[in-house]
């Protein structure tokens, strides 16, 4: 038997949920046929079969979200029976031990003449101390929104702690074992302190409930899919672990626009795809990175890792949400080599055919809001990065050149970064630097 785990689709995952089997216990599977669906906080993806065979268990039905690395299902080899599930025995009796008898009152032997009382001053009556109330119980990272690991998570529920009112160390701002045991370490002197006789409680104060307007015939009510849950605790977490901003710069791209112009019937004849301007952006962004090491880095606690591999995601857009597929050793890459990475990352993103490795290990990344038709905008870190650059739609607009007017082609670099890292300073000189690249093209395209 081979067992069949949920795998770990990015670093920072610890769990994923299994959406749907696409195979039924007892059929046959070939070797990476899709044989489920997981969703996970970074994709929704096809699992391919690990070997070929029978499916002989499935141990994880549709909807159950389980850790990675569980045993979701088993395969036999071919031609070997399916296990038939196991039938639940009667449970045994248990034996109900008798009732402890109550010994006997033992006869006291002779009992000594009482002596003689004394009076005693009269015992000053008990003060009653008013009852602190108590207080409900915390339920462990039910409320926290962010990445956990496995251990974390079992030391908050064992300990009854809330993990909102701790800050992470970890990288992007996540909750380390180091974390709970000092949190831990910090209120334990305020659990031993003495209960001083407490004055009465003052009534709690809450805050006034917030709820939506109650459905009518003309709204509908519909539950959020699973990726968009997940992308919108990414999101709010981003923003609440790094120090957004923004800075835009203005970019000629006419030498760009050319050299397009110049190859993309030969390239479309020889790679089947059309030629783009992102490929020329990725390109001189990738070179960049290598210039000004610090944005190609991430934060853990105190620390800052520099990445020595230039791994730059490309935001795909999905029917249900969005998901970022990483182009490794990108400065290692021409604009061919960047063009058809992307082509071929987000039509197995959208296919839902991407393997684990493709979906993590990013230090830095591209989201392309210009095939949209929009203009410019102030995109939101992927974290651990700590910056991502946004491009806006290239466009012919008459601008001034040499004291004269001329038809350019222009577009909007938005470059958002984490000020807890990077100064403005820096991160203009990034975006001047790509700008400076694709201004003065002149890199061969085929």
């Amino acid at each position: 038997m081979t067992d069949v785990v949920m795998p770990q689709m990015g670093e920072s995952i610890v769990e994923g949920t299994l959406t749907r089997w696409l195979k039924k216990q007892g059929e046959a599977v070939v070797r990476d046929e899709p044989l489920f669906e997981i969703s996970t906080d970074k994709v929704d993806t096809e699992i391919p079969a690990p070997i070929s065979g029978i499916l002989a268990e499935i141990l994880v039905t549709e909807g159950n979200t389980v850790a990675v690395n569980s045993i979701v299902a088993r395969i036999a080899a071919e031609g070997a029976a399916p296990v038939a599930a196991p039938v639940a025995a009667a449970p045994a009796p248990v034996a109900v031990a008798p009732a402890p008898v109550a010994p006997a009152p033992v006869a006291a032997a002779a009992v000594p003449a009482p002596p003689v009382p004394v009076a005693a001053a009269p015992a000053a009556p008990p003060v009653p101390v008013a009852a602190a109330p108590a207080a409900p119980p915390v339920t462990a990272s039910v409320e926290y929104s962010g990445p956990l690991s496995p251990l974390v998570r079992k030391m908050a529920r064992e300990n009854n702690v809330d993990l909102t009112k701790i800050t992470g160390t970890g990288a992007g701002g996540r909750i380390t074992k180091d974390d709970v045991e000092g949190y831990l370490k910090g209120a334990a002197p305020a659990a031993a302190a003495p209960v001083a006789a407490a004055a009465r409680p003052a009534a709690p104060v809450s805050a006034p409930p917030v709820s939506s307007p109650a459905p009518t015939a003309k709204t509908r009510v519909e539950p959020m899919s699973n990726m968009r849950i997940k992308i919108a605790e990414h999101m709010v977490m981003s923003k609440r672990v790094s120090a957004h901003v923004t800075t835009v710069h203005r970019v000629d791209m006419t030498k760009v626009a050319k050299a397009r112009a110049k190859n993309k019937d030969e390239f479309a004849a020889r790679h089947g795809m059309s030629l783009t301007f992102l490929p020329f952006v990725a390109r001189a962004a990738a070179e960049a990175l290598r210039h000004f090491p610090m944005l190609n880095a991430s934060i853990d606690g105190n620390n800052i890792i520099f990445h020595n591999e230039v791994n730059i995601g490309i935001a795909v857009a999905l029917d249900g949400g969005l998901i970022v597929p990483v182009i490794r050793n990108a400065d290692e890459k021409n604009v061919v080599g960047m063009q058809r990475s992307i082509v071929d990352l987000a039509a197995r993103a959208r296919s839902k055919q991407l393997k684990p490795d493709e979906i993590q290990g990013g230090t830095f990344s591209i989201t392309n809001f210009g095939s949209f038709g929009s203009v410019f905008a102030t995109p939101v870190i992927n974290q651990p990065q700590v910056a991502i650059l946004g491009v806006g739609t290239v466009e012919k607009v008459a601008a001034v050149v040499d004291d004269g007017i001329a038809i350019r082609s222009q577009c909007y670099l938005a470059l958002t970064f984490d000020h807890r890292l990077i100064d403005g300073a820096l991160g203009d000189q990034f975006t001047g630097k790509v700008k400076s690249i694709l201004e003065n093209w002149s890199e061969e395209v085929l």
